[in-house]
């Protein structure tokens, strides 16, 4: 179990990276201004940075978890398909909800569809590079 903690702050690390590139640059900042009238006015740096470690772990457990009954041969494609099921869970239900009930141009939507499944299947393949076949050589 220890290696699966590891690797989860990795991928919440993973997280915290691909959260400050995809959310703080100028193309983002544009499309993402629509938000502006219930955006906060600032961001708890400290709370985001404690979700995404926590989020990184608790996709690391989900990996070891689920590793049985995703599809594919091999860590790699195992994280992929992996990848996708975290990104239409977390990224798509979102912004399919967004979509029907804010005024947010289709812009961000697709912004934040492309961004998310970057984010995720880079942070999926990075759990499943670090834990290639859990239950072997104490990876769980």
């Amino acid at each position: 179990m220890p290696r699966v903690v590891l690797v989860g702050l990795a991928a919440g690390v993973a997280l915290l990276v691909t959260d400050a590139v995809l959310n703080a640059n100028p193309l983002a900042q544009r499309l993402y201004a629509a938000y502006g009238p219930i955006a906060r006015p600032g961001v708890n740096a400290l709370a985001g940075s404690l979700i995404d470690l926590a989020y990184g772990l608790i996709l690391a457990v989900l990996f070891v978890t689920l590793w049985p009954s995703l599809p594919g041969e091999t860590g790699l494609l195992k994280g992929l398909s992996f990848g996708v099921m975290v990104w239409f869970l977390r990224v798509v239900m979102r912004v399919a909800s967004e979509w029907v009930t804010t005024t947010v141009p289709p812009s961000a939507h697709v912004y934040s569809l492309v961004g998310g499944l970057i984010q995720i299947l880079l942070v999926t393949a990075l759990i499943a590079a670090l834990l290639p076949r859990p239950g072997l050589s104490g990876t769980t």
